[in-house]
């Protein structure tokens, strides 16, 4: 047997007075970039719903370091793993409470109860609290883990096994991620009981460092810090607010004014300022990220290759990476970071080649004026520091080779909703890796299973697949990454997205802030942070 262990990182919490928010040394306010669509953590896949709701009032079984890759113990302290790997079980951590509220008051702790309805909900469709409330998992499923997981078993109150129906080489840091947060199985029973079922998305309940207070959207989300968390040393703010401003000029003006301690996506533009700046620090990290343009093959004419490979070869990707990314950012040419194990650096560009595109219209019968619809982010994110300067610039590029393109765009959580149901032409999207396994990224992203998730070409080759599902039941790190290899070529040769860049991550906070660690995957982490 194998032995392994577990706990999620958090996020603050706060209440602060009115505003402009006031600062004490308890009292922390974030910067926030836009409003999460809900806070049930296993319904989303964004960074903005996760860092307001799964990394500061949850925890999930396994949990990634702070600032780090690895997996460490959360509310399983320890784990076993089977000698042929599909067995695993989970050894709970006794003590843990869930918060109290006004709308709750947990009569028991943290037991295996609470781990069994968690992922029984998103696992059985006719589960009760499902049929209530009836909501999909695209996390979870885009990864096959809905089918995967053949069956949950409470031991005991404070041992769970989970039984696989094959190898998952990517199991433990997959339970480590936000959209496998634990839910109170107590809670959700209240919530049956008084036919308020959707309330789980709105008034949260979590064993997290932080409790929530209130929510004003696209205002602000105000925090407690957990006085019964079962790890105080990581709750060093009395108070947490997220004040949430689209433009990232307000907020740096509010970082400037001391009106918020941290805040993210600065535009690259800033960045000298923020280096100079004496009441400050910045953080700068090479960013595990991908901006990118995404086809959507379901709508003509981009089931055809020949336009796709147009489109893509169209594309001025240095002008695009001067003026977007204003040397804050790499040339992509590949699916994931170079950063990624598995990477193949053998994989190049088609040469920008704006005749041959053309050509290739041409002869796939597109006429010339023929109109399309690009749809551009309304926010900044780690990956894309400017998508409506993005789209601009790819609209110009499009023109030159006879395409009448339309910029349409929404706010984030109608993007991410309508984009996932496949109403786009061509997308601007991207991704942060979540867990630094190469499935984050070639199944997640790309798979036949990620169509109606986080696949928003909705392509779906049935070769690709059958690689990435076979490097997914192996062990061995060098097997598996042959077989991502072959995956990223075959992905490469049908284009169904156009690699942008690869994103620095530049974090800008106050010189007060203590303790704050810029996470690989994205995520804004409040645990253990605190103001001098």
């Amino acid at each position: 047997m194998l032995k392994h262990a577990v706990i999620p990182f958090l996020v603050g919490a706060g209440l602060l007075a009115s505003a402009p928010f006031a600062t004490a040394a308890t009292n922390l306010v974030f910067c926030s970039e836009g409003s999460p669509a809900g806070f049930d953590p296993g319904q989303y896949t964004t960074g903005t719903d996760f860092d307001a709701s799964a990394e500061t009032m949850f925890n999930r079984l396994t949990q990634f370091e702070r600032g780090g890759t690895a997996v460490i113990p959360g509310l399983a302290t320890k784990w076993d793993i089977s000698d042929d790997g599909l067995t695993y079980t989970f050894h709970l951590r006794e003590g843990v409470k869930f918060h109290t509220t006004p709308y709750f008051k947990p009569t028991r702790e943290f037991n295996a109860d609470d781990v069994l309805f968690t992922f029984n909900r998103m696992i059985n469709k006719d589960d009760p609290f499902r049929k209530a409330y009836p909501t999909e998992f695209p996390y979870f499923t885009d990864m096959g883990m809905d089918t995967n997981i053949t069956k949950i078993d409470k031991v005991d109150d404070h041992t769970v096994k989970f039984t696989l129906k094959e190898v998952d080489a990517a199991f433990i840091q997959n339970m480590a991620m936000s959209f496998a947060s634990v839910q109170s199985a107590e809670y959700a029973a209240q919530l049956l009981k008084e036919g308020k079922a959707a309330d789980i998305n709105q008034k949260p309940i979590g064993t997290g460092p932080f409790v929530f207070k209130s929510y004003q959207k696209d205002s602000n989300i105000r925090y407690t810090g957990n006085p019964h968390y079962w790890d105080p040393s990581r709750v060093k703010l009395k108070n947490l607010i997220f004040a949430i401003n689209t433009d990232a000029s307000v907020r740096v003006q509010k970082l400037k004014a001391g009106e918020c301690q941290i805040t993210l996506h600065p535009r690259p533009a800033d960045v000298p300022a923020l280096k100079n700046d004496p009441k400050l620090q910045l953080i700068e990290k090479p960013g595990f990220n991908l901006g990118y343009i995404a086809y959507n093959v379901r709508h003509k004419p981009f089931d055809q290759l020949e336009v796709r490979q147009a489109l893509d070869m169209a594309v001025n990707k240095q002008g695009i990476l001067n003026a977007v990314y204003q040397g804050a950012g790499q040339l992509a040419v590949n699916a994931m970071p170079p950063t990624q194990w598995s990477y193949d650096d053998t994989i190049k560009d088609a040469a920008y080649n704006p005749e041959k595109a053309k050509e290739l219209l041409k002869a796939a019968g597109v006429k010339e004026g023929t109109e399309i619809t690009l749809w551009a982010m309304p926010v900044q994110r780690p990956y894309n520091p400017n998508a409506k300067l993005m789209a601009e610039m790819l609209q110009a590029d499009w023109a030159k080779i006879g395409l009448k393109v339309k910029i349409v765009s929404y706010e984030w959580g109608e993007y991410i909703k309508r984009t996932k149901n496949g109403e786009h032409d061509i997308s601007l999207i991207g991704w942060t890796g979540d867990n630094g396994d190469p499935d984050n990224w070639l199944g997640t992203l790309y798979s036949c299973d990620a169509i109606g998730g986080n696949n928003y070409s909705m392509w779906c080759d049935p070769a690709y697949d059958k690689l990435i599902k076979q490097a997914k039941v192996v062990t061995d790190r060098d097997q598996r990454t042959v077989l991502y290899k072959q995956a990223q070529q075959l992905l490469k040769q049908q284009v169904p997205i156009t690699p942008v860049a690869h994103s620095t991550v530049n974090q800008p906070l106050s010189a007060k802030v203590e303790g704050f660690k810029v996470s690989p995957f994205g995520r804004n982490v409040f645990s253990g942070v605190s103001i001098d």
